[in-house]
């Protein structure tokens, strides 16, 4: 039996996944890059726009410099993806030219997203790259960006990606074929999510390659939350599966597919949601918190009790309870400082309007 796709696909997001890209020397698996290649020219001749996410160049670094295991030191994780970025760009010329493609480089951090300038920008730059044909290959900005390498993950930025391109469809391709459920001492692979719930995330493991790979379920669930809370469905297969990326276009059952929420964030509230990074926590009292979860209203100055963070008017804040569990994210109408000075509690401009106020849904 066919999965079947709730939209005609006309554009996909495809992440490629350390592990997939390396032999266990760390050189370049290029058979496999080819076939995927391959596949992504003919998605091309099918009508199909196709951005690439691709990780690699810390891995290309690392099996340049003669390196068995992935460094712990900042500079030196910089100084393997700067030598790396430049293999794999190579690498993935050589392949799309093969294939009469082109394909344009594209380093991208988290500010490129966080502040909506940039972000507006990155996504014309993308759109302009698709127009004239060739394939955008994304990566983040390891060489200069500290919070990446820290933090980051190419699942994260390719549900990013996904979200801000308006993408039919999120592949992700890893070293797995999907997410396993172990019942009875069996490995079964779940063909479909409906919801990331608790019990599904429980059985989502860490990967055991940290000296190739950063990520792993755990981080390719959280992903798939921002991908599908932004209406755009997710695949995790594996990226040595034959002609992976034409099977599931044809809607054969390949992998875990996560359906996309019914009731998509707008765009606005997905950013504040997933994308911005709070700069600081607002803390409020069991009626603001009962006003706000069950009431819908805004958020008023009599209902803060405290805060943390140096934040500014227009800041993504953090709304906690006193108990510090996040309730929601919004935009401050003030800073730390306004709240620090202001005395008349009964003001009538609201600390966080309820149209700039999200639900907490991570």
């Amino acid at each position: 039996m066919s999965r079947k796709l709730s939209r005609r696909i006309k554009r996909v997001i495809v992440k490629i996944g350390s592990s997939v890209m390396v032999d266990y020397q760390l050189k370049p698996q290029r058979a496999r890059l080819y076939s995927l290649v391959k596949q992504i020219s003919q998605l091309r001749k099918q009508g199909i726009e196709v951005i690439l996410v691709s990780s690699g160049a810390i891995v290309f670094g690392m099996g340049e410099l003669g390196l068995r295991s992935r460094p712990s030191d900042l500079a030196q994780l910089q100084a393997n993806a700067a030598v790396g970025q430049n293999i794999l760009m190579r690498t993935y010329s050589e392949l799309f030219k093969k294939n009469n493609l082109k394909c344009a480089q594209v380093l991208l951090t988290w500010d490129d997203f966080a502040d909506r300038t940039r972000f507006n920008n990155a996504r014309t730059t993308l759109q302009a790259i698709l127009d004239y044909g060739a394939i955008p290959v994304i990566n983040e900005n390891d060489t200069i960006s500290t919070q990446e390498i820290k933090f980051g993950d190419n699942d994260q930025l390719s549900a990013l990606v996904a979200s801000m391109m308006h993408a039919d469809l999120l592949m992700i391709l890893s070293d797995v074929e999907g997410l396993y459920d172990y019942k009875n001492g069996r490995k079964e692979v779940l063909s479909e999510i409906k919801e990331i719930t608790k019990e599904v995330e429980s059985i989502a493991s860490g990967t055991n390659k940290k000296q190739i790979s950063k990520g792993g379920m755990v981080t390719k669930l959280g992903a798939i939350k921002i991908a599908t809370h932004a209406d755009v469905p997710c695949v995790i297969a594996s990226g040595e599966a034959e002609n992976v990326l034409l099977r599931i276009i044809k809607g054969e059952r390949l992998g875990t597919f996560f359906a996309e929420k019914e009731e998509k964030l707008l765009a606005a509230k997905h950013w504040i949601s997933f994308i911005a990074k709070p700069k600081g926590t607002i803390v409020i009292d069991d009626g603001a918190r009962e006003a706000v979860l069950t009431g819908g209203k805004s958020l008023l100055l009599p209902g803060v009790v405290g805060w943390e963070g140096h934040f500014k008017v227009d800041d993504v804040v953090i709304v906690t309870g006193k108990d510090d569990q996040e309730i929601a994210r919004g935009l401050t109408n003030y800073s730390f400082s306004d709240l620090h000075k202001t005395e008349d509690k009964k003001q009538k401009k609201e600390v966080i309007h309820r149209d700039n106020l999200v639900l907490c849904k991570r």
